[in-house]
């Protein structure tokens, strides 16, 4: 598949000794690719259910993103890519999110509305009294 991403060997070495090892639970699959499709998935600014097959289920991917994050071990692992490469370009960018087009305003949008000054001075458009009386026939 196009666009991969996959830590180069020097990258790997210098993460690999920082990585959690003997935890409890089930058997671990492959650190290099499930790490190489959470960075994936935060390049492309994707899903992680459409995190592409190669790196693994999607949800091994998240599960151990968000665990990671919890106990602080991307900011470890980060540092050990930026001192391992010093003369690389290292960036951090903040991604935006769009909003619903209806996010913006209450219950129907904007709408123009009279003034409560301007509209308790102005002649009423029908009176409930003329309307009653018109209605009526003249027999009554």
């Amino acid at each position: 598949m196009a666009n991969e991403f996959w830590l180069s060997d020097g990258q790997w070495a210098a993460i690999d000794p920082l990585l959690p090892k003997n935890r409890p639970g089930a058997r671990r699959v492959d650190d290099r690719r499930v790490i190489s499709g959470i960075i994936h998935v935060l390049r492309a600014g994707c899903r992680w259910q459409d995190c592409p097959s190669c790196y693994g289920p999607p949800t091994t991917i998240y599960n151990r993103f968000h665990r990671w994050s919890a106990r602080g071990i991307w900011q470890k692992l980060f540092r050990a890519l930026v001192t391992a490469s010093p003369n690389d370009i290292h960036m951090i960018d903040s991604t935006t999110a769009k909003a619903h087009r209806s996010a913006s305003g209450g219950k129907g949008g904007r709408r123009n509305r009279r003034s409560g000054a301007r509209a308790a001075g102005a002649r009423p458009k029908s009176t409930p009294l003329s309307t009653a009386r018109a209605g009526r026939s003249p027999s009554r």
